[in-house]
């Protein structure tokens, strides 16, 4: 199996910020469809959702959270963010090792003001 994200350390033109042994962070990952700013958390060892990480790397995940908020803060001034984890292809999820979404999100943004689970309190997702 080719997991993009197990192969992160021959992929040059990723931008890794942060790292420790569990987990790192990836600002602006380099595959279609990410947003300005944004990044990723990433266990190190692949894990294919959010709920298969172990308790030491939901702690790192969360520990590394708090240094990327603060990168963040400084280098974009956000005025929110939105957190995500997809797990699963009918929640959305895509790559199949487990990665946490951080997103900036600001006040001049179309979109400001819709958080993540608006489209899903659509008429269109009622049944």
């Amino acid at each position: 199996m080719s997991c993009i994200f197990c192969d992160i350390d021959n992929r040059p033109e990723e931008d890794i910020v942060f790292r420790n042994e569990l987990v790192l962070f990836l600002h602006n990952p380099k595959h279609e469809g990410s947003l300005k700013h944004s990044g990723l958390i990433i266990p190190v060892a692949h894990r294919e959702t959010a709920f298969d990480l172990t308790p030491r790397e939901i702690t790192a995940t969360f520990e590394l959270l708090s240094r990327v908020k603060a990168y963040m803060d400084e280098a974009f001034q956000p005025d929110g963010y939105n957190l995500g984890w997809n797990c699963g292809e009918v929640a959305g999820q895509r790559v199949f090792h487990a990665h946490m979404h951080v997103i900036p999100r600001f006040r001049q943004e179309p979109l400001a003001g819709v958080g993540i689970r608006d489209h899903l309190k659509s008429d269109a997702n009622s049944w």
